[in-house]
């Protein structure tokens, strides 16, 4: 749901095996999700310094005893659904927004529900809509990272 992996220039050299890095002057970044995660992270032992140090507030509720561990799959697995079910939206109601990434498709998605005009939205644009903001809520509250 992150958007994106910003390396570190010295991380760019061995990095840049492993995953399909867009490199700019110098500074290397990665879409999410990352390719070499599919059911776990595939590189862990030698993942990016941003993923080795990011821990979500789901992850640090669990850690606390906040949160046990089966209510926090459950949590995943509910925000697995909301995807599936927004990218299903997205392909019924023929809106196309080119990215790789889910998480700049929801950025789109949301920059073209600012620019069009409330009477133009039909009932379904405006179930995505709502769904999009359940979901940017599950991502703020549950994991500490936002859409928006």
């Amino acid at each position: 749901m992150i958007g994106f992996v910003q390396l570190d220039r010295e991380e760019l050299p061995a990095l840049t095996e492993l995953v399909d890095v867009d490199n700019a002057n110098g500074e290397g970044f990665f879409l999410q999700p990352c390719k070499k995660f599919c059911d776990g992270c595939t590189i862990y032992s030698r993942r990016p310094k941003q993923c080795a140090r990011f821990n979500c507030e789901l992850l640090k509720s669990v850690e606390q005893k906040e949160l046990d561990y089966d209510s926090a799959v459950e949590i995943v697995e509910e925000l697995k659904q909301r995807r599936i079910s927004i990218e299903k939206q997205l392909a019924l109601l023929q809106i196309e927004i080119q990215s790789q990434s889910f998480y700049f498709k929801m950025v789109g998605l949301k920059n073209l529900f600012q620019k069009s005009e409330p009477a133009s939205l039909t009932q379904n644009h405006l179930n995505l809509k709502s769904d999009l903001e359940q979901l940017d809520n599950l991502l703020s509250k549950r994991f500490g990272v936002s859409i928006f």
